[in-house]
C-alpha cells in the first residue's frame, strides 16, 4: 500500500484514467438513450447528467456546470493537502484518494461535455437506480471508507474496541 503523497496522487490518477477510458468506450459503442441488457439487474446505457448526484440541479440553465466543477476542484485541492499531511494513514488516504480521483474524472466530463457521462444502470422489480459511472463508484466507495475510518478513529479516542 502506498505511504507517500506521490503514491496516493498516482492512485487518484489511475482512477481518473479508468473512469475516462470506460467513458470513451461507452461513448464509442452506445447511442444516447440506448439500453444494452447485461443481466436481470444491470444495463449499459448512455446518459448525460448536467446536475450532481441523482440529477440534482440538472434542470438549471448551465451555471451548475461551473459550480460543481469548482467545488470538485476545491475539494480535490483540499484532499491533496490532506494526503501530504497524513500519507501514512492508509485507510484515510485511500478514502480521500478515491474521492479525489472520482471528482476529477467527473470534472473532465463537465468541462468537455457540460455534463457527466453516466452508463451503469442497476434495476430491480421495475425500479431503476439513476445511471452512474466509474468516478461515481470511486466517490461512493471513498465516502464509505471515510465513514469506516472515522468510526475507527472515534473508537480509538473512546478506548472502545472495534466491533
Amino acid at each position: 500500500m502506498p505511504n507517500k503523497p506521490a503514491h496516493w496522487y498516482a492512485l487518484a490518477g489511475l482512477v481518473v484514467i479508468l473512469d475516462q477510458l470506460s467513458k470513451w468506450l461507452v461513448l464509442s459503442t452506445i447511442g444516447l438513450g440506448e439500453t444494452i441488457y447485461v443481466a436481470p439487474f444491470w444495463n449499459w446505457v448512455l446518459a448525460f447528467n448536467q446536475g450532481a448526484a441523482f440529477s440534482f440541479l440538472a434542470d438549471q440553465p448551465g451555471w451548475q456546470r461551473w459550480l460543481f466543477s469548482g467545488l470538485a476542484l476545491g475539494v480535490s485541492a483540499w484532499i491533496a493537502v490532506m494526503l501530504r499531511q497524513h500519507p501514512q494513514q492508509k485507510l484515510l488516504s485511500l478514502a480521500l484518494t478515491l474521492v479525489m480521483g472520482g471528482a476529477l474524472g467527473n470534472v473532465i466530463d463537465r468541462i468537455r461535455f457540460g455534463a457527466v457521462v453516466d452508463f451503469i444502470q442497476w434495476h430491480a422489480a421495475g425500479y431503476y437506480f439513476p445511471a452512474f459511472n466509474v468516478a461515481d463508484s470511486a466517490i461512493t466507495l471513498g465516502a464509505i471508507l471515510l465513514v469506516i475510518e472515522q468510526l475507527g478513529a472515534a473508537d480509538k479516542k473512546t478506548g472502545k474496541p472495534n466491533q
